[in-house]
């Protein structure tokens, strides 16, 4: 195979994971480096970056002894591209192993010359020759390494899930999850019928929550253009059902980009007020509204500490938080998160959980919610909300089904054992 031919994709694949190491997320970074590829290059580049990202520290296991002078002494750049070189040879059958070496080192002589591409040509060739090394233990460093997640963070799971519930959700979590669409301007229905007539096979998402479909690009899929759908994992979209707002009330949506809640309230009849602080945010939150939504949404720019209006009827907090619950999804943010991180993210949720709370008319309804796992995050911030605001009291809605409810009544998915993202949601009511 001409190196050329398999270029485009390896290209892009670095290029994302530039980025990602640069702090850009994930998602954005792939948006704008596959924009040019072919669909097949654009299928390829995606599993490298997202694979890599994924199997990271297995990787960089079996590459590291292969570093005369050690991992560390790498440069960056030439770690991603035997990342991206280790990875396909290791995992992606499909490719041929002249391939995956022959374009890891034509990116290299791009990266550094010919010397950096003799360096990746035979640290790849000394790889190819080994012997894959596997662990086996259950303990919290072994299935740190095996899955490629902090070691940090599979304590805490192992403390609160246990072995095999972890290594489920380990194994969810580098797996690529499934796309999924919720009615917008359509139907479940009408959106199955739509893309049935196309030859395209959906299926039923868990606990009905959405359409699953076998494809990748949804901008292509029938319906799109028209507003039919959003793309969303299930979970987010059990949150707006959760928060169950009465038809024909105001609602405020306090961190409302990308828009699905917002969308998710407003089919409803609910009339919705989405705010976001971030103006490329509202950009964003602007053009899905603009696609899919029902015309009951109003978008502000507005920072969730200082509400945009005096009181409403429900207000919707999906905080920032830490995300653990949606790995599957950005397989970039493992490596992003910190202890430090978490209790930052829990004060600044404490501050804005009280400011938006001012804001919910007596009677009216807070809805907290966070697509993380972690227990800081979730119970025991509202446990302490609670506590410092005697005017509210849990008021879960009777209608969701009780496996998806914790004890107290929230709203809690978890990945291995939901099949979905993880969050978390509770539904606070104000003494009238």
């Amino acid at each position: 195979m001409p190196v050329e031919n398999g270029l485009g994709s390896r290209r892009a694949a670095l290029a994302i994971l530039e980025q990602v190491r640069a702090g850009r997320p994930f998602d954005a970074a792939l948006d704008q480096a596959l924009e040019p590829l072919s669909d097949p290059d654009r299928r390829l580049a995606h599993e490298l970056a997202a694979g890599v990202l994924r199997q990271r520290n297995g990787l960089d296991e079996r590459l590291g002894p292969l570093a005369a002078r050690g991992w560390s002494a790498v440069p960056p750049t030439l770690q991603n591209i035997l990342r991206l070189g280790a990875y396909q040879l290791t995992a992606l059958d499909r490719v041929p192993p002249h391939a995956a070496v022959s374009t890891s080192v034509e990116l290299a002589r791009e990266a550094g010359g010919a010397r950096a591409g003799g360096f990746v040509n035979a640290l790849l060739r000394r790889l190819g020759r080994q012997a894959p090394r596997k662990r086996k233990g259950t303990g919290p460093l072994d299935l740190a390494a095996r899955h490629s997640h902090p070691e940090w963070l599979v304590r805490r799971w192992l403390d609160r899930f246990g072995p095999d519930d972890t290594d489920r959700l380990l194994r969810w979590n580098n797996a690529r999850p499934a796309l999924v669409l919720q009615p917008a301007r359509a139907t479940s229905e009408a959106i199955s019928r739509r893309l049935a007539a196309a030859g395209i096979r959906t299926t039923p998402a868990p606990w009905g929550a959405g359409v699953t479909v076998a494809a990748s690009r949804p901008d292509r899929l029938p319906g799109y253009a028209d507003g039919d759908f959003v793309v969303q994992d299930p979970a987010q979209s059990l949150i707006a059902w959760f928060a169950g707002v009465p038809p024909a009330g105001l609602a405020y949506d306090a961190c409302a980009a990308p828009g699905g809640k917002s969308i998710g309230l407003a089919r409803t009849g609910v009339r919705v007020l989405a705010a976001d602080l971030s103006r490329p945010r509202v950009a964003r939150l602007k053009e899905n509204l603009r696609r899919a939504g029902g015309g009951r949404e109003l978008i502000v720019v507005a920072d969730a500490r200082h509400p945009p209006l005096a009181e409403t009827d429900a207000v919707l907090l999906d905080v920032p938080c830490l995300g653990t619950g949606t790995f599957a999804r950005h397989p970039d943010a493992r490596w992003r998160v910190t202890p430090d991180a978490l209790v930052a993210l829990v004060e600044r949720q404490t501050e804005l959980l009280a400011a938006v709370a001012e804001a919910v008319r007596p009677g009216g309804w807070l809805v907290y919610a966070t697509c993380s796992l972690e227990p800081e995050e979730n119970e025991l911030q509202i446990e302490r909300f609670l506590r410092t605001h005697a005017g509210f009291r849990r008021d879960p809605p009777d209608d969701l089904p009780p496996p998806l409810l914790t004890d107290k009544g929230d709203l809690m998915t978890l990945p291995q054992r939901d099949r979905m993202d993880g969050a978390y949601a509770a539904r606070l009511r104000r003494a009238g």
